[in-house]
């Protein structure tokens, strides 16, 4: 079952690279933050998939909860902070 789960691991890194992507060169603010959102809960996942190859997931739960509620706050802020300056929806320089 390890084997699955780390496998499992691998496939979930590689799209966090798509992400990444999305988090990097996404045409507008909005974007840029659903690539970030996207990043930080697919790390949540893949905490959860390391405590079940270790054998520890009572530990790596609480570390995903803390980090998930992190990820959650930090986007919440940064979508809230872009609303206020009106620039959740412009797009880059044009050209």
């Amino acid at each position: 079952m390890d084997t699955v789960f780390f496998y499992a691991g691998i496939y979930l890194s590689l799209l966090m690279l798509l992400s990444l992507y999305r988090a990097v060169f996404g045409p507008t603010v909005l974007d840029r933050l659903i690539g970030v959102n996207a990043i930080g809960t697919k790390t949540t996942t893949l905490l959860i998939l390391i405590g079940l190859l270790y054998h520890r997931v009572d530990m790596f739960v609480d570390i995903a909860l803390a980090y998930a509620l992190l990820n959650f706050i930090a986007v919440l802020a940064a979508s809230r902070y872009f609303q206020k300056r009106k620039g959740l929806y412009d797009e880059g320089p044009p050209g």
